[in-house]
């Protein structure tokens, strides 16, 4: 007879559990604590059964395991804008770290904030039975929308979050600001401009503040801020402004996007970068270094920043609803498109 025993009328049934402990040459028990992902296993019996699994394309029944345990080892993900860098690398962070863990993470994406959308994407994860949810949606109201659906599963935030709030993950956007924009002031600029991330995003207003922030720390008063909305033809427009201004030598966007549509104005209007004016960016893009010239920008750490928010809905099924932990630490990656303001 083929591999696996045939169901009625023909059709392969799919391997059991008790057909991959066979093959392991373990116990039943043995490839549920497996599974389970126990601590009590020894590492060449983990190999033998996952060796099984593979070989056999074992796949664990759902509601079977929700039954006999009580829970699902799975965390609800919300999220908006995946077509931008930062939300999608954060939702791709939380699916590794879940996967690291032992958790499948389901994704939910919503095209718009609203309380409406809100619940349509909790109630889909509830169909799951998702032990806890972590909503990565920067606007404003994120956190009050998400705060008045009173679940009865822990929440984790990340994005738009200050350090030390309970359940809540992110990277220090102020800071980041403030490197980028006082690496520009210690070369020597004296005041720069802003191209600034969307007025209903938390993010976008947290590097604005880091920009100005930078300035009140040496005594003096930042260039002119422009609107952008992540978007590369936002920094373009802003870039051709920008070029008309010669008191202007310096500028930090509010991401690497910005910043890209802002060097291609430039160059148009035959501004040297950096002789002429230099460039910051926000985000540290895979193409950044690739642009020309390369870009200076902030790094974000986005794989950190899964691990610690799958930690944190963790620790909040095990029962620790105040876990904090503080914000990550961005880094300024110095390339090419910086230097001393043309004397």
């Amino acid at each position: 007879m083929a591999e696996h025993e045939l169901r009625r009328g023909g059709a392969p049934r799919a391997p059991s559990m008790a057909q991959v402990a066979a093959r392991a040459g373990v116990s039943h028990q043995t490839v549920s604590r497996v599974l389970n992902d126990a601590s009590l296993v020894k590492e060449d019996t983990r190999s033998r059964v996952l060796a099984a699994i593979e070989e056999l394309g074992y796949r664990r029944n759902f509601a079977a395991r929700l039954l006999a345990t009580n829970r699902s080892r799975r965390i609800g993900m919300i999220t908006a804008h995946l077509g931008l860098h930062g939300p999608s690398m954060i939702a791709t962070a939380v699916q590794e770290a879940g996967s690291v863990e032992g958790y499948d993470v389901s994704l939910v994406g919503v095209s718009e904030l609203s309380a409406e959308a809100l619940h349509g994407a909790v109630d889909r994860l509830s169909d799951q039975a998702v032990e806890a949810i972590v909503v990565a949606v920067a606007h404003r109201e994120a956190a009050e929308m998400t705060r008045s659906l009173q679940l009865s599963i822990p929440v984790v935030l990340v994005e738009g979050v200050s350090g030390g709030q309970p359940l809540s993950a992110g990277i220090d956007q102020v800071l980041g600001a403030q490197l980028a924009t006082g690496h520009l002031l210690d070369l020597g600029h004296r005041h720069v401009a802003h191209v600034s991330g969307p007025h209903d995003w938390v993010e976008a207003a947290h590097r604005r503040a880091g920009w100005r922030r930078a300035h009140e720390e040496r005594g003096l008063l930042p260039g002119p801020e422009l609107d952008g909305d992540w978007s590369p033809a936002s920094g373009y427009r802003a870039g051709l402004l920008i070029a008309d201004d010669s008191d202007t030598t310096a500028v930090f966007a509010g991401n690497d996007s910005m910043a890209l549509g802002l060097l291609r104005a430039l160059h148009e209007r035959g501004r040297r970068v950096p002789e002429d004016l230099s460039v910051v960016g926000f985000d540290d893009l895979p193409e950044a270094a690739f642009y020309w010239p390369a870009l200076t920008t902030v790094a974000q750490d986005f794989s950190e920043l899964g691990r610690r928010a799958l930690s944190l809905a963790v620790a909040a099924i095990r029962g620790d609803h105040e876990a904090s932990l503080d914000l990550i630490v961005p880094t300024l990656q110095v390339r090419a498109s910086t230097g001393a303001p043309p004397q």
